[in-house]
């Protein structure tokens, strides 16, 4: 091997998982889940029948808390409220 060669695996590289490295942190933004949140509802309300089947709605509700991690406790309550009180709408129709 030539000397090129042993340096391209050299350890003249920095080092890539050192304490020094900050973690990524994301911040949701409040104002993008909440009309993400309002989508959901907008479609629940307008629908007269269910339009989704058991697992379209499972993934529905399942992001909507998700979602909901990131607004304050009480609008997050009150939104999933909103929201299933629809599905229990769409449910009896």
């Amino acid at each position: 091997m030539t000397r090129a060669q042993l340096d391209l695996f050299g350890g003249d590289q920095p080092e890539l998982f050192t304490e020094e490295a900050a973690p990524i942190v994301y911040r949701a933004d409040p104002d993008r889940i909440r009309r993400r949140i309002a989508n959901l509802l907008t479609e629940a309300r307008a629908a007269q029948r269910m339009p989704w089947n058991a697992e379209e709605l499972d993934n529905r509700l399942y992001l909507l808390k998700q979602m909901g991690r990131f607004l304050p406790e009480e609008e997050a309550a009150q939104l999933a409220f909103e929201f299933e009180q629809e599905v229990e709408r769409l449910k009896a129709a």
